[in-house]
Order: C-alpha cells, then structure tokens, then sequence
C-alpha cells in the first residue's frame, strides 16, 4: 500500500517548474517527489486547546509556576517538558548515505527520514537539525547550546574521522546520550548477525577471525564492539591496505585501531587478509574479488553492506558462504541501523542515562539477536525492522543495562 500523505502542498507552492511555467512538477510523475511534498513530518500537540481555560494552563498565567519550578529545581524539566524524551538528529551534510558531501540543506530528507523511523519504531520524538558549519568545534559548540532542549543527540551522517572527534567532545561535555549511528548501530546489527551466524554452525565468536573492508566510522565500530565482544581476531583494511602497527602513514584513528586489532600481525592487501578467514565485513563500498570470497575458510560469513551495490553479491558470496547478509532490503538478513538505534535511545530515554556504554550497546545487540530464537536458519538470522519484538526487547536490554553500570537516573 501506498504511505497516505497527510500534509500536502498546491503545485503553486512548488518550484519545480521552469521559468516559462511549461514543466510539470516533478511529483506529477514520481512517487517519491509525491510522498516528499512539504516534508515528512509535523510537531503535533499532546493536549487540548479548547477555550480560555486551556489556554490559560497550556500557556500563559499558567505556565508560569511550571518555568518558576524548573528554575529552582533544574531536574524538573525532564517531568514537565518534552526534554526527556526527545532526540536531536544533527548533521553536517558531509557524508549524506552514498551521497557524500552534499551539503546541510540537501541532507534534510535523510535527517526527516531518520526523526519519523525514531517514532515509527522506538516511540521516540526527533528533531532533525542539518548545521550549516563543517570544523569540528563549531558543530561541538552548536550543539552544546541546543543540548538543553533534548534528552539525547544522536549524530548523522557526518564524515570521518571529524565524527569520532565530535562524539568523543560531545560525550565529554554533556550529560546527555550522544550516539553517532553510523558507527554504532551498524555495529550493534552487525554483532547480533554475527551472534546468531556463530550460533548457526555452533560456533563461538571467540573462535572466528573476521576481516573488515573499511576504516571509516562503521569499519572501526566494528571492529571495537567486535573486540569488546571478544571476537578470536579481527583486521581492518583501507585504501592501502591491512591497517597494521608498522604502516608509517595511519591516522590518529586508525593507529588506535592498530593497537588492538591484527594480532595475527597480517600484512598485505584486503585479499591477502580474506585467505582463511570466518567472517568478512564490508563497509567501504568497494568490490572484492570472487577468488578472493573462494579463499575464505569453508562455512564463512559474508556480510557484504555496501549499498545500493554490496562489495560481494549476494550470489556470487552464497558459492562460497554459509551465512550472507547485506544492507539492501531485497535480499534475506538486512543489516539495518533502524533495528538498532530506536530501541538504544528509547530504553536510554526510560531510565534517563547519562550516556550510552558500550555494555548497553552490546546489551542491544544480544536483545536483537535473542528476537530471531528458534527460527534461526542461513537466510534469518537477524530479525525484520517490522518485527514487532525488536524494539521492546532492544529498550528493555538497554535499559536494564544503563542501570547495571550506573548511568540511569531513575
């Protein structure tokens, strides 16, 4: 069925015509455009407005005492306003899905598309804020000064390695969750899929070797929950090859990532990395040869997430592979952020944390996993975001663990 659309605008209002009014609006023919028409959502009141009465409490004389109670008694706002349960979706426009750099204007149909998956999925209101600024300071700073009207800030779609700088200044300076989802909740899918991989061919993780195809954002998310899961080793690779101790040309980032990846010491390109290995992750949207594939150990794992255009296809990965899975929706296993960040920020929202650890991440990932139960197979083994289960087990998981390690506050 095609989405009802709620809020929509004249052709008059548009601009999609040319200057002697001769093309047709580009919703006439595209259902996309269509659907897009004045935005994909709207603020929605939670109380009446009636009469004067309701007028009077909702707003002035009354709101008044509430203002005077919250500046005595700070806490208050998370009771008394929408603060506690509201998301902020920041971004910068610079690394817009396979977009890229296309600038804070042109990333709103992203940012409107991820604030209505947050309540479609998790219950949870989002704003989705596209800053017109780039340095790494500034954006820090922007969001700082809007942090008091939200209970979490979960950044998107902003480019490495500016990202993990932001998250890190961010986490440092607020008491909010801040969670960059292109890192972390691809990790967390891609951990539960891997899980229940393991489980499949009666495996422990700790027994697997996996190798990534990209240090970017997700690649050394992977990668850090991958170890803090307690994978037997994992080795990432870039451009130019096997991130290792002795590479004279890494990043901060990825010389962080050197420290505690690789202890096969494995040098070479990313073929070189595949021979013999359990698990190959892609994140980098390049393409890997099929000898290659053929050369992982037999009953390996291929997650091949590049989209639309995955680095392994599906076909060519299912000669060689006992699990495949992708980031596209029109193949089994769909490693999807939305089975993930609803659900994080929800159960965080609920016990009102400080921030998100990576216990209540690898909680998220167990809980996504535990969905998928009996029903395990080669072509399930992670769940639908339609799933009606994903997100309560998600938010319980996250939330029972926040309170664990000490971040929840009620």
């Amino acid at each position: 069925m095609a989405a009802e659309i709620v809020n929509p605008r004249s052709d008059s209002a548009s601009g999609n015509t040319d200057q002697d009014g001769g093309a047709e609006p580009l919703d006439s023919f595209d259902p996309v455009f269509a659907l897009h028409r004045g935005g994909k959502m709207a603020v929605q009141a939670t109380v009446p407005i009636r009469d004067k009465d309701d007028l009077s409490l909702a707003y002035t004389p009354g709101v008044a005492r509430v203002c005077t109670a919250i500046a005595e008694q700070p806490e208050l706002v998370n009771d008394y306003t929408w603060k506690s349960s509201v998301v902020a979706v920041v971004t910068d426009g610079t690394a817009v899905l396979g977009l890229g750099d296309i600038g804070p204007e042109a990333s709103l149909p992203v940012m409107e598309g991820k604030a209505i998956l947050f309540k479609q999925f998790g219950g949870v209101d989002a704003v989705p804020i596209a800053l017109a600024c780039t340095d790494v300071d500034e954006i820090v700073e922007t969001v700082v000064r809007l942090a008091p009207s939200f209970g979490g800030v979960n950044l998107e779609d902003i480019s490495a390695p500016r990202c993990f700088e932001i998250e890190r200044k961010l986490q440092e300076r607020l008491d909010i969750p801040v969670f960059h989802d292109d890192q972390h909740g691809t990790a967390v899918v891609t951990l539960a899929a891997l899980r229940n991989a393991a489980r499949l061919s009666r495996r422990e993780i700790g027994q697997l070797r996996a190798v990534i195809s990209g240090a970017g954002a997700a690649g050394v998310a992977i990668a850090k929950m991958l170890v803090e899961a307690g994978i037997g080793d994992v080795a990432l690779a870039d451009r130019k090859g096997i991130i290792s101790a002795d590479r004279d040309d890494l990043t901060a980032v990825k010389r962080e990532v050197a420290g505690f990846t690789n202890k096969a010491g494995l040098k070479g390109t990313l073929e070189d990395a595949l021979a013999g290995a359990d698990v190959f992750i892609g994140v980098s949207g390049g393409t890997v040869p099929e000898e290659a594939v053929a050369s992982m150990a037999e009953g390996a794992f291929v997650f091949a997430m590049a989209n639309p255009n995955p680095e392994v296809h599906p076909d060519v990965a299912h000669k060689y592979a006992a699990v495949v899975a992708t980031g596209r929706s029109d193949f089994p296993n769909q490693i999807n952020n939305v089975l993930a960040f609803p659900g994080i920020f929800a159960g965080a929202l609920q016990v009102r944390a400080s921030r998100i650890t990576e216990g209540m991440k690898i909680a998220a990932a167990e809980a996504l996993a535990s969905v998928v139960g009996d029903d395990l197979a080669a072509d399930y083994v992670i769940p639908s975001p339609f799933d009606e289960r994903v997100a309560p087990a998600v938010t319980a998981a996250v939330a029972a663990a926040a309170r664990a390690e000490g971040v929840a506050r009620r």
